[in-house]
């Protein structure tokens, strides 16, 4: 509603323009406050929104960093597997190590002792061997003084032909000369130790040769009977008989026939091993 304003009677009135009704200071605080509240709203929603992409970044930050971690704990757990089987190999090695010293240290000292062994086994063989050496040169002494005698790569043989050992055509009686010289024959071997005695036994060439060979071998077994019971241990005396298969003298004299009917004895060292048996055939 418009007003009028009283005036002077010379003065006009002034006409007052009309702006509808005025807010008042309490609406007007309202509406700033309201606009302040909304503009704060919308503030912290914009400051929200780029906390969520904040928090969205860290979260992908995390996750990357929590990957990181496990890619990393993973070649932690790999190294720490990789040390601890270095590790084992190296104390398998160091035991490998130390058994390779042991056995080497052994194997010196099983060397050194079978070394020593072997000086000394060398030393009692020479011993041994000189020792036999000189027994057999006494043995060979005594018997030579018996009947001929003649020494053997294996020992020694004695030749009781028709000069000292007789026996009667297709005869393997022992006559009582012979068992003089044997008796004497056997105190030498009584006094030796380590021999073992072989007895062959021959013939002439007359006969069939299966006949010789028994007669032979008969003539072998007399002369061990004897020499058994003059003390001989029977254990170290074997016979064998050749027949006339290995003739002293060829030939078919008298003579030749009675050189043929001989016994032979060999005394063969058993102390020192020796390979083979004194066979007739090598005297």
């Amino acid at each position: 509603m418009d007003m009028m304003v009283p005036t002077n009677e010379n003065s006009k009135p002034t006409p007052k323009i009309s702006t509808g009704a005025q807010p008042s200071l309490h609406t007007v605080l309202l509406i700033i406050l309201a606009l302040a509240l909304f503009v704060t709203v919308v503030y912290l929603f914009v400051q929200l929104g780029r906390l969520e992409q904040q928090v969205r970044g860290l979260g992908e930050q995390v996750e990357d960093s929590t990957k990181e971690v496990a890619a990393v704990a993973e070649r932690s757990e790999e190294a720490l597997i990789r040390a601890s089987q270095a590790e084992e190999n190296a104390l398998a090695a160091a035991r490998e190590r130390e058994l390779a010293e042991r056995a080497r240290a052994e194997f010196e000292r099983i060397a050194e002792s079978a070394k020593q062994e072997a000086q000394l086994a060398r030393e009692e063989g020479d011993h041994v061997r000189k020792q036999r050496e000189a027994e057999l040169e006494r043995i060979e002494k005594a018997l030579s003084q018996i009947a001929e005698t003649r020494r053997t790569a294996l020992g020694l043989i004695m030749n009781l032909g028709s000069d000292t050992l007789r026996f009667g055509f297709d005869k393997a009686t022992l006559r009582p000369e012979n068992r003089e010289l044997l008796s004497r024959i056997a105190g030498v071997l009584l006094a030796s130790k380590g021999y073992r005695i072989d007895v062959y036994g021959h013939t002439d060439n007359i006969g069939t040769e299966q006949y010789n060979m028994g007669l032979s071998q008969r003539r072998a077994q007399a002369v061990r009977n004897y020499l058994i019971e003059s003390g001989i241990d029977p254990e170290i005396i074997t016979t064998k008989g050749y027949g006339k298969s290995n003739p002293r003298e060829p030939g078919t004299s008298p003579e030749a026939r009675a050189r043929n009917r001989r016994v032979e004895i060999a005394i063969v060292d058993s102390v020192i091993k020796m390979v083979g048996p004194v066979g007739a055939g090598k005297k």
